[in-house]
């Protein structure tokens, strides 16, 4: 087999917050793809960094009172924990905030600009004058000019799914300090993506044969029918990110320099002399990050998440192909992972945090082998189901896998393996079929089809009985039949391991085997091999590390109060505009009003908050109305409030009321009730 020389990346983390369980089932993926690659004699670089500059971390840096270089730092130093806790090994971590990546990126944009393919135009965009900045979209919002629905964001509408520019925005404000934005004029910079070239090349380029998965190159189409429109690469100061060349005061857009970042990781690997011994070169001339990117031979492959194709698909790969370099030889993309059909929600108890399913004792190799058994080469969500969970890992790895050597090896004295003549079954073509399958990324049907190769070895154990033979005085045909099942445990374990590392390796101690791969996974241990003793591989998952792992954050629980002030309670630390302009306060009419059975503290209230549908809340205000007293009343709720799962359904916001620090003292509880003349979806600023 010729050695496939493979440099390998997933999507770069931005580097604003932790790691959550998206991250971490892309690294799997990507994780196990590697191993495979490896099992099978193949040269890999498999490399990550965080993707660091950009106006939100410019921005959460200074409302942090930290430098950006120290925000970003700061997170970094929390990967490894992450990483390592889940087994996945990137042969280097970096970052876009480095020289590597500065040189990189301004050598590509020069080469783009020797081809003719950047443009400078001036434009007009929206400006802070009370922050001193250009605003990214993100930072505006406005009125929808289509459905004119309220505080929509300076590029999409969420109500109506309208696409429009920032300009376009009635009434638009700042986000960061609700100043009305002002018009002014700078000169950008433009990739040339409509420039004919650039879009035959594309055009050939998503439509090659394994380059994409058949919906995204679909999709691509698409987009080429649409029309290709230049792409605005440049921002202005104050912005943390990369100086474009003999340009003061322009910036790189993020998403220029963050895919660069593959680049500047696998350079720094190179650099540090920490890739030679994959390499196998004679000197480090030979094995440079130049001569590896510049072998014919290197196949440059990305794991990425569906909701960046469009740069990954478009924007990277021209910039690279009109640059002079490599262009990628796989972009693979997956879905999202949802928990029992719904969007992740730490505050409904649909969140999985990956650090607390570690600190509560679970094992990650529970996790990696549940993902893969969900993933395949499609475009497709993946769903955690905790029940599924449960059932699956422990029928499969502990009833199926983990059993076989339990059982068998109980039969074999001394652990001594006989020879046990021709294997009742094919393991050669189980291994040759399920690397195959996990190269084409079809993980799921890799899993189900040694899931069936292991009841095939337990169905042959129970019709062989070797408890009966040893006791009519066959021992020697037990342990025949026994050393079988334990060749064929060695076989599993070898097409498990890229999925269970740990606990392959664990499996190799008592095997007492050489490290297993493709190519020795098949080859029987010589008769009289010794295997050592048991011990257990795997615990089963308990149910209720599920249950903890699922339980919702506890709510907060009220400040101890500072001394009492006349009238009320010592008032809150002060906060920042932008801190009050997170919270949509609207107007909303209660349209019907219930006690709740079961509780005696909560009524039902049904709102109307002017979105031609109504809202289902729960508020703990029993104590101080009747329900008849509410109906058809103007109150103002907390409309942006993530929806929480309660015991008695969904409450979808939150209404205002004024007490005391104790409910109870007189004069009681007080829902707030606008002026007359207010209406529905009103919003209180």
């Amino acid at each position: 087999m010729t050695q496939r020389k493979l440099f390998v990346t997933t999507a770069l983390p931005y580097a604003n917050g932790k790691f959550h369980i998206g991250h971490i089932m892309e690294y799997i993926q990507a994780d196990i793809w590697v191993r495979v690659q490896r099992m099978q004699g193949h040269m890999v670089h498999f490399v990550g960094a965080d993707d660091a500059h950009g106006a939100p971390i410019m921005i959460a840096a200074e409302k942090a009172g930290k430098t950006p270089q120290q925000f970003v730092a700061e997170i970094a130093a929390g990967r490894k924990e992450y990483l390592d806790g889940f087994h996945v090994r990137f042969d280097n971590w970096h970052s876009t905030e480095s020289a590597e990546n500065t040189e990189l990126a301004q050598a590509i944009y020069r080469r783009l600009d020797q081809r003719g393919l950047i443009a400078r135009r001036t434009i007009e965009q929206f400006y802070d004058p009370v922050k001193g900045m250009f605003l990214p979209d993100r930072y505006i919002k406005g009125e929808c000019p289509t459905c004119h629905a309220k505080d929509q964001y300076g590029d999409s509408c969420e109500v109506c799914s309208s696409v429009y520019a920032p300009t376009d925005l009635i009434n638009p404000y700042s986000t960061l300090t609700g100043a009305t934005p002002e018009l002014r004029s700078s000169e950008h910079f433009f990739f040339k993506l409509s420039d004919p070239q650039v879009v035959d090349f594309l055009k050939g380029w998503t439509q090659a044969p394994g380059r994409l998965q058949p919906e995204m190159a679909k999709k691509a189409s698409e987009w080429f029918e649409a029309g290709m429109a230049d792409w605005d690469i440049s921002r202005e100061a104050p912005y943390f990110g990369i100086e474009i060349p003999d340009a003061p005061g322009k910036y790189f857009y993020v998403w220029l320099d963050a895919p660069i970042g593959y680049l500047a990781s696998l350079k720094n690997h190179f650099d540090k002399g920490q890739a030679r011994e994959h390499w196998h070169a004679p000197s480090r001339t030979e094995a440079s990050f130049e001569a590896f990117m510049g072998d014919d031979s290197v196949e440059q492959v990305h794991f990425i998440g569906k909701d960046i194709v469009y740069f990954h698909t478009l924007f990277w790969p021209a910039m690279l192909e009109f640059s002079g370099r490599k262009t990628p030889s796989q972009v693979n993309v997956h879905g999202f992972i949802t928990v029992s059909g719904e969007k992740m929600s730490k505050s409904r108890g649909t969140g999985i945090d990956p650090l607390k399913y570690l600190s509560l004792g679970m094992n990650p190799e529970w996790l990696r082998y549940y993902i893969a058994a969900k993933l395949n080469g499609r475009v497709e969500d993946v769903d955690f189901n905790p029940d599924d969970f449960v059932a699956r890992v422990n029928a499969d790895l502990i009833g199926k896998y983990v059993n076989i050597a339990s059982r068998a090896v109980k039969f074999i004295p001394g652990g001594r393996l006989v020879a046990n003549g021709a294997a009742r079954l094919k393991p050669q073509e189980l291994v040759a079929s399920v690397a195959q399958l996990y190269e084409a990324r079809e993980y799921g049907k890799a899993l189900r089809e040694i899931m069936a190769y292991a009841d095939q070895v337990n169905e042959a154990f129970d019709a062989a009985a070797p408890w009966k033979l040893v006791k009519e005085g066959r021992g020697d045909e037990a342990a025949a039949i026994c050393s079988e099942c334990i060749e064929h445990f060695k076989v599993l374990t070898a097409c498990l391991k890229p999925v269970l590392p740990q606990l392959a390796g664990a499996a190799e101690a008592f095997l007492q085997c050489e490290p297993l791969d493709f190519s020795n996974a098949a080859r029987p241990l010589a008769a009289g091999h010794a295997v050592g003793e048991y011990k257990h591989l795997m615990q089963r998952v308990d149910p209720k590390q599920l249950d903890a792992l699922f339980e919702p954050p506890a709510e907060a629980a009220p400040a101890e109060l500072a001394a009492p002030v006349p009238g009320g309670e010592e008032l809150a630390p002060t906060i920042a505009i932008d801190d009050f302009a997170k919270i949509d306060l609207r107007i909303a009419r209660i349209e019907q009003c219930e006690r709740v059975e079961g509780s005696t503290k909560l009524l039902r209230l049904t709102l109307d908050v002017g979105e031609g549908k109504t809202r289902n809340v729960f508020s703990g205000i029993a104590s101080a109305y009747e329900p008849a007293q509410l109906v058809g009343k103007l109150t103002v709720m907390v409309a942006n409030l993530t929806p929480r799962k309660m015991k008695f359904g969904l409450s979808e916001g939150m209404v205002l009321a004024a007490s005391h620090a104790d409910e109870k003292q007189q004069p009681g509880i007080f829902i707030l009730e606008p002026w007359p003349g207010a209406q529905p979806g009103m919003r209180v600023r």
